[in-house]
């Protein structure tokens, strides 16, 4: 029987390749060939764009931007009054000045908003098809839909509801989106996977995990201006949700912190879910560049690889990790710093051949050595390994400058200098995609097992204060990591040394808007930073969407103070 199928959402799987659970093959068609499909081609073609969007939500300039810099924890200055200027959008979000105009926020936006129409398309599509696979995908699209409003929520408090694709949304805010987000994700989980699935896909622990975060956050997003009260109820979800995963077996903390990070993190057994980024895919993250130096060259004889001078951390969380380990410097603790250059601590390594060079990871102090490029050519040693030596700023054309990090970064001219802030090296620069700037290949993080951990440590301590069970959480986390020295074990636990532990554990992951939100933390003052308006939880709905719902009167409101 010849089959009549939508071509849309077919030429968007072509567009961005597959899903991540196989290599799809990918086939060349056109509007006449596209009927004779079979039915596991054509819910293929139909679950792809579900989650085709999400390395751009992802991108450095997107959710992490809004999720990041709008914190304590990372900074972007107009960089030598040259770079990441960008109308001054930078500026504003980590002053909590934000803009209906900024193309992040919109950017943003507009990437979740075409992931949900995408998921409303597979689930209105999908069982019209007879393959097997029908069912685990239109799971997976309803509980993407799900995670996409989880975002929403978060960010701009909304949530957009309708089943019917030529429907009116509804719009909803408050406990009536959290109830719609649980009841959708409750929905989805029984036709799940639970094993043979990768992480690149929603999965049952995805979704136990994304209504432990629901749980967690709910007295946050019922009344996002008050101060939370976490209802004992909550906290029974969240334990309920994360035992489910711990207890599955199917997950393994990572004894190397960042492998976590690697570029072959789709084995890592400690990510639940997460963005696909492999090249064969549709990698392209550039999580590793975004916070070097342009005088950094991360990759062997790579010249067109190097950083691009943009965030740093700020002096303020950088202390944070300096308080909880003096006297000793917070390099013992393994997720801090990881040396990969020996001439860091024995400056007459200053040979490295090609297989072994990698640059250190973590947070970057000091002065940065590494392949020392001169006339557009490496330098090398006689033996023809690669010459490493002390960074300048070259590329700057100020070979005068040295590539020194320094703790003060800020808005001023003299914080904003290209070596002004510790930088950021979490990601790995990928060895195997063409270009390690633009093509990064390690998938981006979205949950793993940590955070279940350290989520199920906090709902115990807020539900009835048990500090020993929480402690005994977190300190599971901090043994597990062995690869190299351990961080020593905390002896007591608080809501403020949780909270300190989770920026230690997942910084530069996209969670700290959300935890500081969560914590009280983000009415604080920090670096450039003053604004207390608690209105400035949620990020402005972008003006564009306002305007374009202008012509149906009162659908669309504004954020409070925008």
């Amino acid at each position: 029987m010849k089959k009549t199928i939508n071509i849309f959402p077919i030429l968007l799987f072509l567009i961005f390749s597959s899903i991540g659970c196989t290599k799809l093959n990918e086939q060349v068609l056109d509007e006449a060939n596209a009927t004779n499909l079979t039915d596991k081609q054509a819910a293929e073609g139909l679950i792809g764009p579900v989650y085709a969007r999400l390395p751009d939500i992802f991108l450095h300039t997107n959710y992490f931007a809004l999720q990041e810099i709008s914190t304590d924890e990372a900074i972007l200055p107009y960089r030598g009054n040259t770079d990441w200027f960008d109308n001054g959008i930078y500026l504003t979000n980590h002053k909590h000045e934000f803009m209906t105009t900024d193309n992040n926020i919109k950017n943003t936006w507009n990437f979740i908003f075409q992931s949900i129409s995408r998921s409303i398309s597979a689930i209105n599509q999908l069982p019209s098809l007879k393959d097997p696979s029908v069912k685990t995908f239109t799971a997976e699209a309803r509980a993407m839909r799900a995670y996409y409003s989880l975002l929403t929520l978060d960010l701009y408090g909304v949530v957009f509801v309708k089943d019917d694709p030529s429907a009116l949304s509804d719009i909803l805010r408050g406990n009536a989106a959290v109830e719609y987000i649980k009841k959708e994700l409750l929905a989805a989980e029984p036709d799940l996977e639970t094993v043979n699935v990768t992480h690149g896909r929603m999965s049952k622990s995805a979704v136990w995990g994304m209504l432990a975060r629901l749980y967690l956050n709910a007295a946050v997003y019922r009344n996002i201006y008050a101060a939370p009260t976490f209802a004992p109820e909550d906290m029974d979800k969240v334990i309920e949700y994360c035992d489910k995963i711990i207890s599955s077996n199917n997950y393994q903390l990572s004894p190397e912190y960042f492998a976590i990070f690697d570029d072959n993190n789709d084995s890592n057994k400690e990510i639940i879910f997460a963005v696909d980024q492999r090249s064969d895919l549709n990698g392209h993250n550039r999580m590793a560049y975004f916070s070097l130096s342009g005088d950094q060259w991360p990759l062997p004889d790579n010249v067109a690889a190097n950083g691009t001078d943009g965030p740093a951390i700020t002096s303020d969380f950088y202390k944070t990790w300096q308080t909880a380990y003096a006297p000793a410097d917070p390099s013992i603790d393994p997720r801090f710093y990881k040396e990969n250059l020996s001439i860091y601590s024995n400056p007459a390594d200053s040979c490295v051949p090609a297989a072994q060079y990698f640059i250190n990871r973590g947070i970057l102090r000091g002065q940065q050595y590494g392949q020392v490029k001169k006339n557009g050519v490496f330098m090398k040693c006689v033996n023809g390994n690669i010459k490493v030596g002390p960074l300048y700023h070259d590329s700057r054309s100020r070979p005068d400058l040295p590539v020194i990090f320094t703790e003060n970064v800020d808005f001023t001219p003299a914080g904003s200098n290209y070596p002004n802030g510790y930088r950021v090296s979490k990601y790995m620069f990928s060895r195997k995609s063409v270009n390690g700037r633009n093509f990064g290949e390690a998938n981006i993080v979205i949950l793993r097992l940590a955070d279940i951990y350290l989520m199920r440590a906090e709902a115990k301590l807020r539900k009835n204060n048990d500090a020993a069970a929480a402690l005994a959480d977190v300190n599971t986390v901090r043994a597990s990591r062995t690869a190299r020295q351990k961080p020593p074990a905390l002896t007591s636990m608080t809501l403020d040394i949780l909270y300190r532990e989770r920026g230690f554990e997942f910084y530069w992951e996209c969670l700290r808007r959300t935890d500081m939100i969560r914590f009280g933390k983000y009415e604080g003052t920090w670096t450039e930073k003053t604004n207390t308006d608690v209105k400035k939880r949620l990020m402005p709905i972008p003006q564009t969407a306002i305007d374009g719902a202008s012509n149906l009167k009162d659908y669309l409101k504004q954020n409070d103070s925008y």
